[in-house]
């Protein structure tokens, strides 16, 4: 199929691109699963407590079971006395599962979400960025002028070389290649940017 492609200055013109990435079913159901797991692991479970076991020091009875006048207790590590281990505490990342995404269910979500941003017009490619913008008003003019203010930008390795410094301090704009977004970022921003390069660079991966 063919979508439009764009010039900096605005210029219109076409490129030809995969069916199977940009012109599929949209599967929903698919997309929820993959957006789930991705949002929970990106949760960071870092807090963490000692459980009783992880408490160092002696073990022993700290007094006879009978004949004290006091409550039966064991060790000083018993969650009750201060220094014990904590009950029910957090356990820290490792105790929590990461939840697999496997490499087709990745695909299938991309190419869903490529097929509906294409279909209510959110989808943008843009030529490759031939020289280096160096100032960020320059670039905010250029996202101004192509109504991309809320979007997350694919480029290629050599566009991103070029703009990178100018672009990253402009609000609501994510800049990143295709081996480092996710279906949760092309969600989480209304459009989604290509470069010429960035497109033929997600081609191959699908080949």
């Amino acid at each position: 199929m063919k979508i439009e492609k764009i010039n900096i200055n605005g210029k219109n013109e076409s490129i030809e691109v995969l069916d199977k990435i940009f012109s599929v079913k949209i599967n929903k159901r698919l997309v929820n699963n993959v957006l789930y797991k991705t949002n929970a692991n990106y949760k960071g479970r870092h807090a963490k407590t000692k459980q009783q076991n992880e408490i160092s020091g002696p073990t022993s009875k700290i007094y006879a079971q009978k004949g004290t006048g006091n409550a039966r207790h064991a060790s000083r590590k018993a969650p009750i006395f201060v220094g014990g281990g904590v009950a029910h505490g957090p356990k820290g990342e490792l105790a929590y599962k990461k939840r697999k995404l496997n490499k087709n269910e990745k695909k299938q979500s991309i190419a869903s979400l490529m097929s509906e941003k294409i279909k209510h017009k959110n989808l943008i490619v843009l030529n490759d960025f031939s020289s280096e913008i160096k100032k960020t008003k320059e670039m905010y003019n250029i996202i101004k002028k192509l109504e991309i203010s809320n979007s997350l930008i694919i480029l290629d390795k050599s566009s991103k070389k070029k703009i990178e410094k100018s672009i990253r301090n402009i609000p609501n704009i994510k800049v990143t290649d295709v081996n480092h977004f996710s279906a949760f970022d092309v969600v989480k921003y209304k459009k989604t940017v290509f470069t010429e390069s960035s497109v033929k660079e997600l081609e191959k991966r699908y080949v």
